[in-house]
């Protein structure tokens, strides 16, 4: 399936397997051809909820425009909806290394991942705390960034599921300057930025006022800016966060470099409320999700919708540069 991509179904308690069913439905044509990674009895469940509008074949080397994956692993019957468990954590764990191993295989040109619960994968006694985490093992890549898109905005995280007490320790010139390695090159390469302008942002409250307020802006952040510089990484800063964020989403720079998970993506859901996209850059595949969690609450009532899918879907097409050419209503008899 070239220029395809894997889309799995998340935790299947959670919203994942209604957005999932529900863009299918709904979105035409789709701008990649899709591989459904997960359980086919629970995705055929969330799939008549809404009506079953094509048959969804199961994926194989001539495969339709929508298919699906289904690695052989899941809950055998239904699971409690709303409720994390260590069987839910355990599927969609696993439907993620396989839509992972379809990549690294060949077989699709990248990824988007609906939500998981890190409760219940940590249930189910998996030690990565996330999506980004276990993807860089699978890969087996040394280093991975998370950036999230939303409008103009892009922030980037230089630490992601971390308490706050522990960022400082972590934020080190090394790490830094292998950060802006990595988001320079993806803002270049899959994103298409020829020269692409990268703000930093400082750890401490004023990018540290001089020492005043945090010692590190001075003495990790700005050395390894200055090292990116003189590798050819047009990189600026530290500046206070409260200044470059909304310099970057103004278009001054194409992305910022967060220190911290809450410094940076308050700033993309609010501009992007239902659109904003996870991307994890330096993975040998592109992998995009959305931007919200499991929903929980509101799981299993059918009014869960799939926007930000939709987004995640439609950016990972992009970075893959796929035609939009893949229309499933022609599954149905919609058009010739």
């Amino acid at each position: 399936m070239s220029g395809g991509l894997a889309l799995t179904l998340g935790d299947p308690a959670g919203i994942g397997p209604e957005i999932v069913a529900r863009y299918l439905a709904d979105f035409s044509p789709l701008p990649a051809p899709l591989v459904v990674v997960g359980a086919r009895h629970l995705f055929e469940a969330a799939w008549q909820a809404v009506g079953a509008p094509y048959e969804v074949p199961d994926f194989g080397p001539e495969s339709a425009p929508v298919a699906l994956h289904d690695p052989g692993v899941g809950p055998d019957g239904a699971v409690a909806i709303g409720q994390p468990s260590a069987a839910a954590g355990a599927a969609s764990h696993a439907w993620v290394l396989a839509a992972a191993d379809l990549a690294r295989a060949g077989h699709v040109a990248g990824l988007v991942t609906a939500p998981i619960h890190k409760g219940a994968w940590a249930m189910a006694g998996i030690t990565s705390p996330g999506h980004t985490e276990a993807l860089r093992d699978r890969a087996g890549v040394e280093r991975v960034v998370m950036m999230l898109v939303g409008e103009r905005l892009r922030v980037a995280l230089a630490t992601i599921h971390v308490p706050l007490a522990r960022v400082p320790a972590l934020v080190t010139v090394e790490g830094l300057l292998a950060d802006l390695d990595v988001l320079h090159g993806a803002l270049r390469g899959p994103f298409r930025i020829a020269r692409p302008r990268i703000a930093v942002c400082g750890l401490n409250p004023h990018a540290g006022e001089g020492g005043l307020l945090g010692h590190e802006d001075d003495a990790v952040v700005a050395p390894a800016v200055a090292a990116a510089r003189r590798a050819g990484i047009d990189a600026s800063g530290p500046w206070p966060a409260d200044a470059c964020i909304p310099q970057a989403a103004a278009g001054r720079y194409d992305a910022a470099l967060c220190m911290f998970h809450d410094q940076g993506l308050p700033a993309v859901k609010t501009l992007a409320p239902r659109t904003a996209v996870n991307v994890t850059l330096g993975l040998p595949f592109v992998r995009t999700s959305v931007d919200h969690g499991t929903a929980f609450d509101i799981a299993g009532r059918g009014v869960a919708t799939p926007t930000s899918l939709d987004a995640a879907v439609r950016l990972a097409a992009f970075l893959v540069e796929t035609p939009s050419t893949h229309d499933p209503r022609a599954l149905r008899g919609d058009v010739q």
